[in-house]
């Protein structure tokens, strides 16, 4: 018989993969999911390498696109493909654990600014919009939830 999936942000699983080639690893998280086959998730570090350029989620025409903080690229597309893709892969999940204030993964933490880069508010990271809508909503959290 197979262990519960359960997908979780590969930062607090403790790879390497965040954009200044750190780690957010949290014991609490690891510890509480023994019970499931984990299945680390990181959109960027497979698309943009680690350490690579920080990115932001920014409001435009009143849609959130994801642009690169230096060069100003956006990036929306290529991270949308990635995740619906990883989705596809890891159907059958019964836990998510997402990074909070993550432009990736963020569920209702995640600084969204304007073109000027000025702080509007807190919403979803987009790999956090697209999980809440591929996915049962009330097995998403982050770490502070779990």
């Amino acid at each position: 018989m197979s262990k519960p999936k359960a997908i979780i942000s590969a930062c607090l699983l403790g790879h390497r993969c965040r954009y200044d080639g750190q780690t957010k690893k949290t014991t609490e998280v690891v510890d509480a999911h023994g019970e499931y086959e984990i299945i680390p998730f990181c959109p960027e570090a497979p698309l943009f390498g680690t350490p690579r350029e920080r990115i932001s989620v920014i409001k435009i025409d009143g849609e959130n696109r994801i642009f690169t903080d230096e060069t100003n690229r956006d990036v929306t597309k290529l991270l949308e493909d990635k995740i619906s893709e990883f989705v596809k892969q890891n159907p059958h999940a019964k836990k998510i654990v997402l990074k909070s204030k993550s432009p990736s993964c963020g569920i209702g933490t995640t600084p969204v600014l304007n073109e000027k880069k000025e702080r509007l508010g807190y919403e979803n990271g987009i790999a956090g919009d697209i999980f809440l809508k591929m996915y049962d909503k009330d097995i998403i959290c982050d770490e502070n939830q779990s």
